[in-house]
């Protein structure tokens, strides 16, 4: 970017100096801002040559380098002293001649159109002209110190930009927007074009640039600020001293265009903005924050253009490398995240990598070769310690490297001392490197995965080895006293993490090695200090060794559950005094019932004094740790498992030794990890599930706010596998409405944010599963909607702008059962708004009407496969062939309530709008159509519309019902005077139809036929002509 726009002072005019600006003036007949295009005048040489010099810079931009050579020539003609004349051409024109001429081309530039490429190319031909003739006077005065702030030198290329700019400055407040455009546009670019401008100018241009910042039309406020960014840039501290104040022209520029770059609503505006501010600590975060853009264009060019050349990404916080990764590369636009990709595998490793020349854009000059010391900076410069998990960024961004980077694909290896030392970094990269290579489509990249990762038998001795240092680091910091400083675990369990995402995805057609990691992976389980998630990923491995099938399943709750029990032995077995070490531990049922942790207290308060109350107390915290970490276990299994519940002797005897004391334990942790249990079993029994689903209903009645949303998660799934609890012909009454209230009660403002995002998500799923068919629930569902107070819950909003159309537009039954409550919820929020303030955000009543007429269109009935329109509409795909019963029966509903007693004038105009709208066709019942012309002729007797627009809309509503009846009657009529019943008509149509191609593909068979027939007759002659042959032979 070109140095600082100067705000240096400037000589004073001279009146001579002055003068051609005056008859300037005056030949522009006006200097306001609505523009005149002066008169010809009489013609002269230098106008000639400069209009033909303009006349060709207009057509093409090829030649505008030599064009302002050749008008630089003429320039130095009229400036400065010439030794001798050639020609006779020449006249005696002088500097004031050439600058009005200049001008005078400006002037005629202002009215042309945006659309016209030739402004573009004449303003692009001035700023070029005015950089070299700027450069070529200040290489005529090397006398002069350019670079001295305390002077500035006043060269014909200086005057001749400040009287283009006094023209242009008031042109910027012309009532026509082509000449606001125009003058805008050619300021900013000659700002961006030159090094700095008179003390005079640049505030004039500021303030008026300001002022263009307000501008309706989104095309100026764009050029706008291109200039203002170039000037913001250059804008000392003292102008930013009054930041605060009241007026505008002394208010910090800098601060004005960040709020604008916040708040225009014109896209192309913020993306200029994005790209012209000047890079500073103060704009950063700014900038930065436009990756959360509503425009995907403004995102992509922050991916693509500014964060490319804003330099090494290290000097970027490591919260806002993390938020500029997971917004830029879960974009729900394409382009954004390849941008995205694009940034983080090739600037993001080059700046780790180092050596490598960076061009000024931001591309690469030369390649730099792969490096794995680089690749393991990059990825700890994103922490991915804690950016690698199941929410994490890092496997994203990882798996977009390993796809766009071939060479480092190629150039990285996995030998012994790599797996030896291993670190957080180094661990994730083989992790997503086999995950990447596992996860491809070609054969390619699992060959490559083949010949790089270790066999499974040397994983698993690795495996093996980190596993226990983990162990010894997790035993030795509980073993340590108070004060001591303890070991940082965290890197190692994120080590043995990834070496089990790894072992996830081997192959184990090995018999040796799959028993050696089977082997290991059940010892693993054992270990009771082992972290939840490391026993999580262990269970998932296990299942995926012991294979698919009853048998391998049957195999894994096995030895799943020879590891709790081994887990409860180790552990109990420690505590339990000397006379009970030979008793052993029979099933998990016993230790639950007998040494719960109320028993073992009641027991030690019974033989022990009160000194021994700490240990005691120490105890029960054991015990029930040893009891969560159990049923931990039993929950990673039963997520794992799929067979019927009763088939499986193992689940059985879990869910009976374990699950069910857990859910009778007066411990509130064992009883809420126990419910989560119980409710897995559940969906794998449906007696059980039936036995237990109003377990789960108190539970959310009685318990607390994380207790709901688990009991609302349990149903939900309950629910969706076993529908028929609800949906079956005999079912309980009392338990349907049992469950139906849970909902409701859970949708209500009353409930926490958690829980109400927890029973929407979960109603929205059963609704569009048909699980749930309630009107009322529905009814609740869209007021939740359109309720402001429900703007604060960004989840619940979010799923039921999704749930909402998809619910309506999927099944012909949703839709009429949103048509039979569309009149309900439009009384509902008319009351809601009359009783809000209006600061409190609520939605106008007539935008819920047009949203209730769009979800209840059966035009935009979808059926996979079938375009737009339903399998069950009538004949073909054309719009007015669409059965329009669910809007009439939508009209017939609004109507009857328009017509009712205690309607507000209010709801009567949003019902009657929404009447207006809706579809009618001949093609729907005749019935329909007659009830609702009905109720229209009757609200119009009734004189219901009390106002034009009102009035206006039941008489087209009722002059189209016309329309349609009469169509209707006239198809019929047609019908009738053929002999037919319409629908027998159409019968008959489609018969006669069948009938025509059956014909022809009998003939079609037949010619066939024939002419196999006369294949078959020449064949009889031939044989014939042989027989006759033969004969003749032997006689």
């Amino acid at each position: 970017m070109p140095e600082r726009v100067s705000t240096r002072n400037v000589e004073p005019l001279s009146a001579a100096q002055k003068a051609p600006s005056q008859s300037l003036r005056s030949r522009r007949t006006t200097a306001s801002p609505n523009i005149a295009i002066p008169a010809e005048g009489p013609a002269s040489p230098l106008r000639t040559r400069i209009c033909l010099i303009f006349g060709d810079a207009q057509k093409s931009t090829a030649a505008h380098r030599k064009l302002a050579v050749n008008l630089r020539k003429i320039q130095e003609e009229c400036c400065y002293e010439q030794t001798s004349r050639h020609g006779q051409d020449h006249d005696d024109s002088g500097e004031d001649d050439f600058n009005v001429e200049i001008a005078r081309c400006v002037i005629r530039l202002m009215v042309v159109k945006k659309s016209e490429g030739a402004g573009d190319r004449i303003v692009r031909f001035l700023g070029m002209f005015l950089r070299r003739a700027s450069d070529k006077d200040a290489a005529l005065m090397p006398e002069v110190d350019v670079e001295d702030p305390q002077t500035f030198p006043e060269t014909p290329s200086t005057r001749l930009t400040s009287h283009v700019l006094s023209i242009l400055i008031p042109l910027l407040a012309s009532k026509e927007k082509v000449v606001r455009y125009r003058a805008t546009q050619l300021i900013a670019h000659i700002i961006n074009s030159l090094d700095s401008v008179d003390d005079d100018s640049y505030h004039l241009v500021r303030v008026g640039l300001l002022k263009r910042v307000r501008d309706k039309e989104p095309m100026i406020r764009v050029q706008a600020v291109l200039g203002l960014g170039r000037l913001a840039g250059n804008e000392g501290e003292e102008d930013q001293d009054d930041a605060d104040s009241d007026n505008d022209d002394a208010s910090g520029l800098l601060a004005k265009l960040l709020e604008v770059l916040q708040n225009d609503p014109s896209a192309e505006v913020r993306r200029a903005l994005l790209l012209n501010l000047p890079l500073a600590p103060k704009t950063l975060p700014f900038l930065l924050e436009r990756a959360r853009d509503v425009d995907s264009a403004t995102r992509r060019a922050l991916y693509s253009r500014l964060l490319p050349a804003l330099g090494d990404f290290r000097h970027l916080s490591l919260s806002m490398r993390e938020k500029l990764l997971r917004w830029g590369l879960r974009d729900r636009d394409e382009n954004v995240r390849k941008a995205t990709g694009k940034l983080f595998r090739e600037r993001w490793i080059e700046d780790c990598v180092g050596s490598t020349g960076v061009a000024e854009d931001g591309t690469t000059q030369q390649a730099v070769p792969p490096s794995l010391d680089g690749l393991l900076e990059l990825l700890e410069r994103i922490d991915v310690v804690n950016s690698a998990g199941s929410n994490g960024i890092a496997t994203e961004a990882m798996r977009d490297f390993w796809s766009g980077r071939p060479d480092y694909r190629d150039a990285l290896g996995f030998n012994d001392p790599f797996w030896d030392h291993l670190t957080p970094e180094s661990v994730f990269v083989a992790r997503s490197f086999n995950d990447f290579c596992k996860g491809g489509e070609d054969g390619k990249s699992e060959a490559l995965a083949e010949e790089k990762m270790p066999e499974v038998t040397k994983l698993a001795f690795y495996l093996q080895r980190y596993v226990n240092d983990l162990v010894s680091c997790i035993r030795h910091n509980s073993a340590l006293g108070e004060g001591e400083p303890e070991e940082d675990t965290v890197e190692n369990e994120f080590i043995v993490e990834q070496l089990l995402h790894v072992t996830e995805a081997l192959d184990y057609s090995d018999e040796i090695g799959r028993r050696k990691m089977f082997a290991l992976l059940r010892e693993t389980l054992t270990i009771a200090e082992l972290p939840e998630e490391i026993t999580k990923l262990v269970v998932n491995v296990l299942r995926r060794i012991c294979g698919s099938g009853a048998a391998g399943e049957r195999e894994f709750c096995s030895v799943v559950l020879e590891a709790v029990a081994e887990v409860h032995d180790h552990v109990v077995t420690d505590d339990l005094p000397a006379e009970n070490e030979e008793q052993s531990f029979h099933s998990a049922r016993s230790e639950l019932s007998d040494s719960t942790p109320t028993k073992a207290r009641s027991e030690t308060r019974a033989s022990r004094d009160g000194d021994d109350s700490e240990l005691d107390e120490e105890k029960a915290i054991k015990e029930i740790m040893i009891n969560m970490k159990c049923l931990h276990i039993a929950q990673c299994m039963l997520e794992n498992v799929e067979g019927d519940l009763q088939q499986n002797i193992h689940l059985v005897t879990m869910l009976n030794n374990l699950v069910v004391p857990a859910v009778r334990s007066h411990e509130a942790p064992i009883r809420e990890r126990g419910l989560l249990c119980l409710g897995l079993c559940c969906l794998l029994d449906k007696a059980l599930a039936e036995e237990n689903l109003s377990l789960f209903l108190h539970c959310f009645s009685k318990g607390h706010d994380a207790l709901q949303v688990s009991a609302l998660y349990i149903l939900s799934d309950i629910l969706t596998v076993h529908s028929h609890l609800v949906t079956a012909d005999n079912v309980d009454p009392g338990l349907q409405k049992s469950v139906y209230k849970i909902f409701g009660k859970g949708l209500k403002a009353s409930t926490t944010a958690e829980v109400q995002s927890a029973a929407t998500i979960a109603l929205c799923k059963l609704m569009l599963t048909s699980v749930i068919r309630d009107e009322d629930l529905l009814k609740q569902l869209v007021t939740l909607f359109f309720d402001p107070a429900a703007k604060e819950n960004a989840a619940v909003t979010q799923a039921l702008s999704y749930f909402l159309p998809v619910f309506c537009h999927s099944r012909r039954e949703n839709m009429e059962m949103m048509a039979a409550i569309a009149a309900n919820v439009v009384h509902h929020q008319v009351t809601l708004v009359d009783e809000m303030d209006e600061e409190d955000g609520a939605i106008a009543v007539n935008v819920i009407g047009n949203m209730l007429v769009d979800w209840t269109d059966a035009r935009k009935l979808v059926v996979p496969g079938s375009g737009l329109i339903g399998w069950d509409e009538a004949w073909g795909k054309d719009a007015k062939a669409v059965n329009g019963d669910i809007h009439l029966t939508l009209a017939e509903s609004l109507l009857e309530r328009a017509l009712a007693h205690g309607c507000s004038k209010e709801e009567r105009k949003v019902l009657v709008s929404m009447v207006g709208k809706v579809h009618m066709t001949s093609n729907s019942s005749g019935e329909k159509l007659q009830a609702v012309s009905e109720l229209v002729a009757e609200a119009i007797d009734g004189k219901v519309a009390t106002d034009t627009a009102t009035k206006n809309a039941l008489i087209k509503c009722q002059s189209a019902l016309g329309k349609v009846l009469g169509e209707a009657r006239t198809t019929q009529s047609k019908m009738e005077d053929q002999g037919a019943d319409p629908t027998v008509r159409e019968n008959e149509t489609r018969l006669e139809a069948e009938s025509e191609v059956e014909e022809k593909e009998v003939q079609v068979e037949e010619r066939a036929a024939g002419s196999g027939g006369r294949d078959s007759l020449l064949e009889e002659l031939l044989d014939d002509e042989d027989d006759e042959e033969e004969e003749e032979d032997d006689v």
